[in-house]
Formats: C-alpha cells, sequence, structure tokens
C-alpha cells in the first residue's frame, strides 16, 4: 500500500488530506478523480492507510505500527474495499459492502474507510442507495469515490462529497522516478514520460512494456524515411500500426513527439533537448527542409486525426489527410 511521501506529483491532493488528518477536520466522503492510471487509488490507499496510523504525532504513516502493518497486507479490519461482480456495482452490491456494515463500529482504529473503485459503475439505484448514507454518516465514517469519469455520478452525490481532482504530473519528475526506481536510461525515461503527458501510471506501464518498445520502433523507422516514402506507402505503414497491439492515438502520440522535437531543434540547435536524441540526424535533417509553419501544421494535423477518428471519420480519409501535411505542408 502506497505512503504519501512515495506518491509522484499530486501535492495539492496530498496537502489536502494531511491537513486533514493534521487538523482532525475529515470529511465524511471524498471523490478522487482523474484518468485512469493518475494516481488516484494510490491516494486513496495512502489516505487510508495515515488516517488510521496509530502515531498521532505526525499526518504521515509511521509504517510501523500494528495499524500501518496491517493496510500495507491489505488486511486492515477498518478500511473495506467495495467489489462487484457484474460490469455494473449493484444496489446489493452497496447494501451488503458499505450500508448493512457501515453501523458497525471500527474494529481498531478512529476510523472506518470504505474505498469503492470504479464509482461511476455504480448504477442509479446503487448511488441513491449510497446516497442516503452519505447523507447520515455514522462520525468514524469515511467513503472515498474513485472515479475517471466523475460525470457517471449523480449531482446529488457529488453535491455531497469534497472533489479531489488529480492532476498531470510534471515530466522531469517521471523521467527521474523512471531512472531511479525503475534504472531506465535517459532517453528512454524521457519518452516514455513524454507520451504519457503527465500519468505517471501509464509511463510506468509502457516503460517496462514491450509492446511500447515495439510501437516505437516501427514509428522511428516511418518517420525517419517519411520524406521518400509515396504516400500510399505511407498509409499502408500506418494502417498497419491500428491493426497491431497498441492503440492507434498510441502511435499518433509517439509520431506528436518527434515532429515536437522537429520545432524544438528548429528553435534551439539543442540536441541535449530533445527526447529522440538518437535520431538527430533525421530529426535536423527534417528541421533544416521544413519551416516553422510546416512543422506547425503537421503538429495540427496528428491532433485533427485523434479527434477525426474519435468521431468516426472514415480511418483512410483521416489519415491520408494527415500525411498530405506531413509530404506537402
Amino acid at each position: 500500500m502506497a505512503d504519501f511521501k512515495e506518491i509522484i506529483g499530486q501535492t495539492q491532493i496530498k496537502e489536502h488530506f494531511l491537513t486533514a488528518i493534521e487538523t482532525k477536520r475529515i470529511s465524511h466522503a471524498y471523490i478522487l478523480h482523474g484518468e485512469a492510471g493518475s494516481g488516484k487509488k494510490m491516494l486513496a490507499d495512502a489516505f487510508s492507510k495515515a488516517l488510521l496510523c496509530e502515531d498521532s504525532s505526525s499526518p504521515y504513516a509511521c509504517g510501523i505500527c500494528k495499524s500501518c502493518i496491517q493496510a500495507e497486507s491489505g488486511n486492515h479490519p477498518d478500511i473495506r474495499h467495495v467489489t462487484h461482480e457484474k460490469l455494473s456495482i449493484l444496489v446489493d452490491d452497496i447494501r451488503d459492502q458499505v450500508n448493512n456494515d457501515i453501523g458497525i463500529k471500527p474494529y481498531s482504529s478512529t476510523h472506518k474507510v470504505y474505498i469503492i473503485p470504479e464509482a461511476h459503475k455504480m448504477t442509479e439505484q446503487a448511488q441513491n442507495a449510497l446516497l442516503k448514507t452519505i447523507e447520515e454518516p455514522p462520525s468514524y465514517a469515511v467513503i472515498l469515490l474513485i472515479t475517471d469519469n466523475i460525470s457517471g455520478l449523480l449531482p446529488t452525490i457529488q453535491s455531497r462529497c469534497v472533489i479531489l481532482n488529480t492532476k498531470p504530473v510534471n515530466k522531469e519528475q517521471i523521467a527521474d522516478y523512471l531512472m531511479k526506481k525503475l534504472s531506465m536510461e535517459k532517453e528512454q525515461a524521457q519518452i516514455a514520460a513524454g507520451f504519457c503527458q503527465g500519468n505517471m501510471g501509464q509511463a510506468i506501464r509502457f516503460a517496462a512494456s514491450d509492446d511500447f518498445q515495439e510501437m516505437k520502433s516501427q514509428v522511428l523507422r516511418l518517420l525517419r524515411n517519411i520524406d521518400s516514402m509515396e504516400l500510399t506507402e505511407i498509409l499502408e505503414t500506418i494502417r498497419g500500426f491500428s491493426q497491431n497491439k497498441g492503440l492507434i492515438n498510441d502511435y499518433l502520440d509517439l509520431m506528436l513527439l518527434w515532429y515536437r522535437d522537429v520545432l524544438m531543434f528548429k528553435i534551439t540547435k539543442d540536441n541535449n533537448l530533445l527526447l529522440y536524441q538518437d535520431e538527430y540526424n533525421a530529426i535536423s535533417r527534417q528541421a533544416s527542409v521544413r519551416t516553422y509553419e510546416d512543422v506547425e501544421n503537421i503538429i495540427q494535423a496528428i491532433n485533427k486525426v485523434k479527434i477525426r477518428l474519435a468521431a468516426n471519420v472514415n480511418f483512410d480519409v483521416a489519415i491520408e489527410l494527415m500525411i498530405f501535411t506531413i509530404k506537402c505542408g
């Protein structure tokens, strides 16, 4: 189970929780909202562990008391994780695991914590059942709703919770973590950090993924040679990307990083600022033959493809427009 000191970024949420523990002003219900991989579960676990810690001299979990050891092992009797077997969280799940249990006082702590992952999957019936508990909770109860889709929660639920939104983590912090904790090479760490756009969980997942390394190799092979390739050849290559294990958006994001490098080198002429430093020759060559406007148009074209594909525009048409921009400026 995570500790606040181990969580990279999310400073505002960590400070909110630590202040709440220190001042003993704990809300009865929180919503932790943010994209998948942004650290919501780690924050919920760290808060639960610190809140129930037996050492009251610090808002941080001591890590050595009986409560911390139980939390770390996932066997704390006063930390309940709501689970479900169906695609949705049904009203019986909430009644059985929260409503019918919350009246029982904590076993060994001052508080009793209920963590509901994927809270947006609660049916309307389930949410209304939970609402009654949130409106009149026991003084010791704390409910943590974790979601990447807050619009899936009823306004009445939202209005009765403290909403904490995760933020993108600084790319330098992510890269530093990957190098120090996962022993990654600097270039690999910087590419993973840039690719994942502030999402620490995604950066860790992709950094260690063979699929990600293969995706990157495929994109680099294309972009090194794109100026000498025919439009149809480029289209076939990208069409092949879409049939691979990775999502097409992942390939497009890797292409974005390349053209941001082209733009960066064009502006600074500094190889040290490139994410794809090993591709210096190809990047510097492309920077020399494209205008600033050309590169900016390409970046915009890649972003537009992502929007068009999300709107179910014909794949070949969307990609052809992007390729035309890349080839013709």
